[in-house]
């Protein structure tokens, strides 16, 4: 499959069966995460897989609303960046993050993203803390996102390109 059909099919699917996803298919997910361009090759993400489904159903809940979907996933990642290594921290665990959806789509995969950095639960509780009491990782990291995967239960139409937005698009012309 060429990217430009990759990038056409890749939809967020927040449905799936509950096949589980092959160790290859995990392993080739994570490695398109760590492969992913990072500001000065710092590489300053981390990322925890879950595939245990008490621990699916609380990660779910980690905010007010929009991460339900996580629980019905053989697999979610929650992807971690370290603000102290890096002042990109954000942007790089967000490419890899992407990377792993776009590698996904690939293997015939669905993945939906859940933000999480910026979240929170109805009573102020950062949803970051949340995850890091959940999951145990240190105060210097952040989560970005949690990342659903799955062998998608429905089918999803591919990107209608008639509907790209083509007039966001500026190109520069140097003045004369």
């Amino acid at each position: 499959m060429d990217f430009k059909d990759i990038v056409k099919k890749r939809r967020s699917f927040r449905k799936f069966t509950e096949d589980p996803i092959a160790p290859e298919e995990l392993q080739t997910i994570l490695r398109a995460a760590l492969m992913s361009p990072t500001s000065k090759s710092c590489r300053s993400w981390e990322f925890i897989v879950v595939d245990d489904k008490d621990m699916l159903y609380k990660i779910s809940r980690c905010k007010a609303a929009g991460s339900e979907f996580i629980e019905a996933a053989p697999l979610a990642i929650v992807v971690l960046g370290n603000a102290e290594n890096d002042d990109v921290w954000v942007e790089d665990a967000s490419i890899a993050a992407v990377s792993m959806q776009y590698q996904a789509t690939e293997l015939g995969l669905g993945s939906c993203w859940a933000q999480v950095r910026k979240r929170m639960m109805a009573d102020g509780t950062q949803s970051d803390d949340i995850l890091r009491m959940l999951l145990g990782y240190s105060n210097s990291l952040s989560a970005v996102c949690i990342v659903a995967f799955g062998h998608p239960s429905i089918e999803r139409k591919e990107q209608d390109e008639s509907k790209l937005k083509w007039e966001n698009v500026h190109i520069y012309e140097k003045p004369e």
